[in-house]
């Protein structure tokens, strides 16, 4: 019965503490407020279920993580070549890549990769097709960038997703 109505507890008072810090109150009605909100948004949550994600070799978890912040650092390195170059001509495009990763979790974390990687964005992804879409700030050669989304990223999500 208490787990109907309170499915995940630490959550709902998480939720009722950040309202009470987005609120800066703790008169009653912001209090029986939050409250309903953290139970209600809580119970949602748990309507939801998401699905869990099962990393398979963590090893690979590790390599990943290394790889993504130097790619990130470079990244950064070469934008502020470009934007302090301004006399530079810019040839930015769109590269469509075919994936072989298909598991959920694995494409959002290819999503996080791409997007926080400066020069680069996810712009769309056709799961029927399996193909990815992304915008490059300097494209130079498309197969490099298909080449290096594949190598560097998909082969290790692969290996950990699925």
């Amino acid at each position: 019965m208490i787990r109907r109505w309170f499915p995940h507890p630490v959550l709902s008072v998480l939720l009722l503490l950040i309202w009470l810090l987005l609120k800066q109150s703790l008169a009653p009605g912001t209090i029986l407020l939050g409250a309903l909100l953290g139970i209600a948004l809580a119970r949602m949550y748990d309507l939801l279920r998401p699905p869990k994600a099962r990393a398979h070799d963590f090893h690979l978890l590790g390599v990943l993580f290394v790889r993504v912040t130097i790619d990130i650092f470079r990244s950064n390195l070469a934008v502020a070549r470009i934007i302090l170059a301004r006399n530079r001509s810019l040839n930015s495009g769109f590269v469509a890549i075919p994936l072989d990763l298909t598991d959920r979790h694995g494409l959002a974390v290819l999503a996080c990769i791409i997007t926080s990687t400066p020069g680069t964005i996810w712009v769309s992804y056709d799961s029927s097709a399996n193909i990815l879409l992304i915008h490059v700030l300097d494209l130079a050669d498309e197969q490099v960038w298909i080449d290096t989304i594949k190598r560097r990223y998909e082969r290790l999500l692969l290996g950990i997703f699925q």
